[in-house]
């Protein structure tokens, strides 16, 4: 299991611990805990080598994995872990976060209006392909095993801590940056250049 901070501790380490933020670049972009990268779940294998250099050369005092709410943080700091590259997931996340009354940077043009985190996104699409799957049953037989496929997706989304339909969800425009946002590579740059 990977070790945990709270907000408050990420707040009293502000400066000194490297914080990863794992969302997608729209999220991150309309709102992130000051100085935080972003690498984005789907992407964190890209990034890996370059934090292993950072550990092997005693790089920050903590590596703090963030995203909204602390669940896909738990799961990077958790892969993290078994890479070799020791992480604390932020519980609470960015929500958290603001919540306490700490600052969020925007990036880019974000817009204030905050974007629903990957968890609801997932959530909205799963239910309304079940609903679609029942309610075209009435009219197309065999239309309901759509809702039995989002159900068994759902099932090994569980049984294997992962997610397609985030993964999928995470490529669409409203989830990318508004002006296009840091690149992977760039922030790769700046973490090896830190």
């Amino acid at each position: 299991m990977s070790a945990s901070l709270t907000v408050a501790e990420l707040h009293a380490r502000a400066g000194v611990a490297l914080v990863i933020d794992v969302r997608t670049p729209g999220e991150y972009a309309s709102g992130h805990v000051p100085g935080a990268c972003n690498v984005p779940l789907d992407r964190l294998d890209e990034a890996l080598p370059v934090l292993r250099e950072r550990e092997a050369g005693g790089g920050s005092d903590t590596l703090a994995v963030i995203c909204a709410t602390g669940s896909r943080s738990a799961n990077a700091a958790q892969r993290l872990a078994a890479a070799g590259v020791p992480a604390a997931s932020v519980a609470g996340g960015t929500s958290q976060w603001a919540d306490a009354g700490h600052e969020l940077t925007r990036t880019g043009n974000a817009t204030v209006r905050p974007r629903w985190v990957m968890d609801r996104q997932v959530r909205l699409a799963a239910g309304s392909l079940v609903v679609l799957g029942l309610l075209l049953d009435f009219v197309l037989p065999g239309a309901r095993y759509l809702s039995l496929a989002v159900g068994a997706g759902l099932v090994l989304s569980a049984v294997t801590d992962t997610c397609g339909m985030a993964v999928a969800l995470g490529r669409l425009p409203c989830n990318r940056a508004p002006d296009g946002g840091p690149e992977l590579r760039e922030t790769l740059r700046q973490l090896r250049d830190a």
